[in-house]
């Protein structure tokens, strides 16, 4: 059995006490990961705090910064196929999935490897003859990083990779529900040459580790991925310590369709919308909106696509939906769905847990037209499960599509430009892609508004944000300072 370890100053330890892992392909315990309590809390925001103030990495040149983190990069790139078979092994992601997707995170360091002599301040023209005033940017101090289980590698890349290119330090929470990649990557750190203390690296649970971190003195920033219950905790620990936060939550994101579509690349988009991940991504376009001209077409060919979708063992390449990552997801996404359509929701496909070892359900559609009250249309999944409605002119389109309390994603297909422009400036949401969906890049911010949260993770933003500014003052006349009690 895989035996795991915290990363805590540059060491790695068991921590106060251990938990089992499970394998969601099998439901059997895989590994034994390491639980925090208040101690191990305490000492990795401590090791944190000191590698700050060390002159090793407070003095380290921002040049220097982003070299290590290329460095980082490279070793991540040639440790991806371990880390992909550790993520498929703790989550149940499919390996076809996160082997990509890992490879693809070492473009995120890269990234913020070359941005890290790139976040200026500014000179002020200012107006005192006398004075010149500037502003430095300068790192905001200790930040505590608290990532989900699914897709760590990268919602732990959008977040390390700016803080330290920007000279934070971090304690980084991996999930309890499939910690093991991160812990993992904390080895794969360790060679990369960083003092002792810029990542640690701990997993725990909610009230023994997660609530001592986010709400600790020492801590100036959290960075946090989850569901809105739990941020609405991490924003009242946040109160106790007055640490900023950004925070990247859930969407019931909606996916538009347009009578001039193209109905053939509508269709591939949105089964990777929803059923790629098996719907186990903030993103997760889980509501299609489509226009009723094309309705019945349209979910003929999704549903004719659905049924031949690959459900299988996640560390098979042929697998494109494995298992949910834990059996209460299982039982949700069965409750919510038997719910939908107890009100009317019509079942096209799926909509039944899988008779089978694991904790697999299938690619499932629910057709809401008569049943506007569904819960299906306004709570988040996090599984492979589409809800639809129909419209029948732009501007239901848009009412449907804003009519919900989350703002992350959405996707918009037209061949129709205009109509386009229209959709993007209407849609209340902090992505929109349009005629495709579920693409990423270092280079673009990703976040969203309302019970989505709010800051943005990737590009430039996403470093000036771990920055606090420091205006300068300096005086550049030899006269005698005048009256002092007048303010100048």
């Amino acid at each position: 059995m895989d035996h795991f370890q915290h990363y805590i100053g540059g060491a790695f330890s068991d921590g106060a006490a251990r938990f089992d892992s499970v394998d969601p392909a099998t439901g059997q315990v895989w590994a034994t990961m390491p639980e925090a309590r208040a101690e191990d809390v305490n000492a990795a925001v401590d090791a944190a705090e000191a590698a700050f103030y060390c002159a090793e990495w407070a003095s380290m040149t921002a040049t220097a910064r982003g070299k290590l983190l290329y460095r980082l990069a490279d070793l991540l790139a040639d440790n991806a196929a371990r880390l992909a078979e550790l993520e498929t092994r703790d989550t149940g992601k499919i390996i076809r999935e996160t082997s990509a997707q890992i490879a693809y995170v070492a473009e995120y360091y890269r990234y913020y490897a070359g941005l890290a002599d790139k976040i200026e301040g500014a000179h002020l023209p200012i107006d005192k003859p006398d004075m010149d005033v500037w502003l430095r940017r300068e790192p905001i101090g200790v930040v505590a990083a608290v990532v989900p289980w699914n897709s760590q590698l990268f919602l732990s890349a959008v977040k390390i990779g700016p803080a330290l290119a920007a000279g934070c330090t971090m304690v980084v929470k991996a999930s309890e529900e499939g910690p093991a990649p991160m812990l993992e990557f904390a080895r794969i750190f360790d060679q990369a040459g960083f003092p002792p203390g810029v990542l640690n690296v701990i997993t725990g649970f909610g009230p023994e580790c997660g609530s001592v971190l986010t709400r600790h003195p020492k801590i100036d920033h959290v960075a946090f991925t989850g569901g809105p219950e739990t941020a609405r905790h991490v924003v009242r620990n946040s109160a106790e310590n007055l640490a900023s936060t950004s925070l990247e939550l859930g969407g019931k994101s909606p996916f538009i369709v347009f009578e001039d579509a193209d109905i053939e690349s509508a269709v591939n988009a949105q089964i990777s919308g929803i059923f790629a991940a098996s719907g186990q991504s903030c993103v997760a376009g889980s509501r299609l909106v489509v226009s009723n001209k094309i309705k019945s077409a349209f979910l003929a060919r999704l549903k004719e696509k659905a049924q031949v979708i690959a459900i299988g063992a996640p560390d098979d390449m042929a697998t494109e939906v494995g298992p949910l990552c834990t059996k209460r997801q299982c039982e949700t996404a069965q409750d919510l769905v038997d719910a939908s359509v107890a009100v009317g929701a019509e079942l096209v496909v799926g909509g039944q847990a899988l008779d089978r070892e694991g904790f697999y359900f299938p690619p499932t559609i629910l057709d809401c037209s008569n049943a506007p009250d569904a819960p299906c249309l306004t709570n988040e999944f996090f599984g492979p499960v589409l809800s639809v409605t129909g419209f029948d002119t732009e501007a239901e389109a848009l009412a449907i599509a804003n009519d919900t309390a989350f703002g992350l994603a959405s996707g918009v297909f037209t061949k129709d430009l205009t109509r386009a422009h229209r959709m993007i400036r209407g849609i209340r949401a902090g992505i929109v892609w349009v005629n495709t969906y579920r693409a990423v890049s270092p280079i673009a911010p990703f976040g969203g508004h309302g019970l989505s949260g709010h800051g943005r993770e990737g590009g430039m933003q996403a470093a000036l944000d771990y920055t606090k500014v420091k205006a300068v003052w300096l005086r550049t006349s030899d006269d005698p300072i005048p009256d002092p009690f007048v303010m100048r």
